[in-house]
C-alpha cells in the first residue's frame, strides 16, 4: 500500500490569515533619511521629468553631441586587442576577466596610472590606485576608511558639492563647513577651522576641496593657493581629499597642477571620475591611496589595500565591462585623455563664453545694480553662480519652469551651515549655444519678474 500522506500534506493550501506589516515609521529610519541634501537631486529630477519642454541650466553632466553607441563597441575591441595581442594573453584568460568577478581594486589600474602620469604629471604605482564604481564610491570608501570616530570630523567648503556632504551624512560622519572666498578654498580659512574643531575636542581628520571649477561654485585654487594648502595640511596634520572633475575644461589661460601632482608627504588622496571625460554611463571612478598604513606587528600595506577590503563588502568589484570599455577608450588616446579631450575643452569653454556674453547682454552694468543682480566668471568647467535679489528656492525653480521654460538649481543645498538662499546656479555643459541663447533669454525674463515681485513685497 503506498503512503500517500506526505504528498497530500505538501499538496494542502496554506490557510493563513495575512497580516500585513504596519508601516515603517520614519523616525525609526536613519536620520539622514529626513536631511534635506539627500532630497535635493530627487527633487530636480523630478522637476525636470515635469517640465521636459524647459531648457535647463540645471544638470552637471557632459554633452552627448560626441557619443556614438557604435564607439563603445570599438572601445571594448580595442581592450580586448589590448590584452590578447600587447600583454599575450590566451583568449580564455580574457573571458574569464571580462565575464567573471575581478580584481576588487579593478583591472585597468595600470592604465590609470599611465594615463594620470601623461596628463597631470601624477606619478604613483598602479597598486595604489582603487578602480571604484564611480568617484561616489570612491568618496564613500575615502570616509569609511578615514573616520574611526564620533570626533572625527571632515572640513568642507561651503558651499560645497552635495555628494560628499550625503555621503559624510550617511556615515555619521561630522562636517565643519568653511566659507568659500572668489579665488576657491581658502588655505587659511581651513587652518583656522581645524584649530577651532581641536579647540571643541574635535579631530579634524581631512578636509575636501575641487580645487578647479569647483560645483557649484566654478571657482579656482591659484598656484600659490594650492601650495599653501598642502603647507597647513602638514601643519595641522590632515589630509586632503581632492576632487578633480573639471581640471581639464579650461576656458582661459592654461590649466593649473593638481594637488597631488604637487604633493610630497603622501598628504593628498587624489579623487577621479571618467564620468565627465569619457563616459558617464561606464560608472568607472578611482582615488588615488598611497599613504603608508601600518599595522600591527608593523606589517605595512597602502591605504589602497585597505579601501579594497571595505569595496569588498559594498560593490565587490567595479564592472569588469564598464572597465573594459574605459580601458579601450585608454588605450585608443595613447593614454593621453586630455589631448583626447580637445575638442569637448574647446565645445565647453564656447558654451561658458556664451552664456557669460548673453548674461551681460541681457543684464547690461547699470541694469545690474538697479536690480541687485550678478554672476561670477569661471575661467572654465561647467558651472557658473548669479546672486539675484528674491529666494532662489524650490517654489521659484518650479515657477521658473512652468511660467518661463527654463530650469537652474538652487544653491542652498549646497550650503551645510544654511546660506545661498539668494544664488542660483547655472551649468552650460549639456546644453548646444542656441539653447544658451534661448534659455538666457527665458531666465532673464523670470529674473525680472522674480525681481519686481520681490521688490513690490518690499
Amino acid at each position: 500500500m503506498t503512503d500517500t500522506t506526505a504528498t497530500t500534506a505538501a499538496a494542502a493550501p496554506v490557510t493563513t490569515d495575512a497580516v500585513a506589516a504596519p508601516a515603517l515609521a520614519l523616525q525609526d529610519l536613519h536620520a539622514s533619511l529626513t536631511d534635506p541634501v539627500l532630497d535635493a537631486m530627487n527633487f530636480l529630477n523630478e522637476v525636470v521629468a515635469r517640465f521636459p519642454d524647459a531648457l535647463s541650466f540645471a544638470p552637471g553632466r557632459p554633452a552627448e553631441g560626441t557619443f556614438e553607441t557604435d564607439d563603445l563597441a570599438r572601445h571594448l575591441r580595442s581592450y580586448t586587442d589590448h590584452l590578447e595581442h600587447t600583454l599575450g594573453w590566451p583568449k580564455d584568460r580574457v573571458r574569464t576577466h571580462l565575464f567573471q568577478y575581478g580584481r576588487t581594486n579593478g583591472l585597468i589600474h595600470e592604465l590609470i596610472a599611465r594615463t594620470l602620469a601623461n596628463d597631470e604629471h601624477i606619478h604613483v604605482a598602479p597598486e595604489a590606485i582603487v578602480v571604484t564604481t564611480g568617484c561616489q564610491e570612491a568618496m564613500l570608501l575615502t570616509l569609511r576608511a578615514l573616520f574611526a570616530g564620533p570626533e572625527d570630523t571632515l572640513l568642507v567648503s561651503s558651499p560645497c558639492y552635495v555628494g560628499v556632504t550625503g555621503a559624510a551624512r550617511l556615515l555619521d560622519i561630522r562636517t565643519h563647513p568653511v566659507p568659500e572666498g572668489a579665488d576657491g578654498p581658502d588655505p587659511d580659512a581651513f587652518r583656522d577651522a581645524a584649530r577651532k574643531v581641536r579647540a571643541a575636542g574635535g579631530r579634524p581628520r581631512a578636509l575636501y576641496v575641487v580645487p578647479d571649477f569647483a560645483n557649484p561654485s566654478g571657482t579656482s585654487m591659484t598656484v600659490a593657493a594650492r601650495e599653501r594648502l598642502l603647507r597647513v595640511a602638514a601643519e595641522e596634520d590632515l589630509l586632503i581629499l581632492e576632487d578633480d572633475p573639471y581640471g581639464f575644461f579650461v576656458r582661459d589661460g592654461s590649466a593649473r597642477p593638481t594637488l597631488k601632482s604637487m604633493d610630497r608627504a603622501r598628504r593628498v588622496l587624489h579623487l577621479g571620475s571618467f564620468a565627465k571625460t569619457a563616459l558617464p554611463g561606464a560608472r568607472v571612478g578611482y582615488v588615488v591611496a598611497d599613504q603608508e598604513v601600518i599595522g600591527p606587528g608593523g606589517r605595512r600595506s597602502l591605504l589602497a589595500d585597505e579601501l579594497s577590503k571595505i569595496k569588498s563588502m559594498t560593490t565587490v568589484n567595479t564592472s569588469a565591462v564598464g572597465q573594459a570599455v574605459i580601458g579601450g577608450l585608454l588605450i585608443e588616446c595613447g593614454c593621453r585623455l586630455r589631448e583626447a579631450n580637445a575638442e569637448a575643452i574647446a565645445s565647453y569653454g564656447a558654451n561658458l563664453a556664451t552664456l557669460l556674453g548673453e548674461l551681460e547682454r541681457h543684464f547690461p552694468e547699470e541694469r545690474r545694480r538697479e536690480l541687485g543682480v550678478r554672476w561670477n566668471e569661471p575661467a572654465g568647467g561647467f558651472f557658473l553662480v548669479v546672486d539675484v535679489p528674491f529666494v532662489a528656492d524650490t517654489k521659484a525653480l518650479e515657477h521658473s519652469a512652468r511660467a518661463f521654460g527654463v530650469l537652474w538649481t538652487p544653491m542652498s543645498d549646497f550650503y551645510a551651515d544654511g546660506g545661498g538662499d539668494h544664488r542660483l546656479r547655472l551649468s552650460c555643459s549639456s546644453l548646444t549655444p542656441e539653447e544658451i541663447v534661448e534659455g538666457t533669454r527665458r531666465l532673464a525674463l523670470f529674473i525680472e519678474s522674480a525681481a519686481r515681485e520681490a521688490a513690490g513685497r518690499d
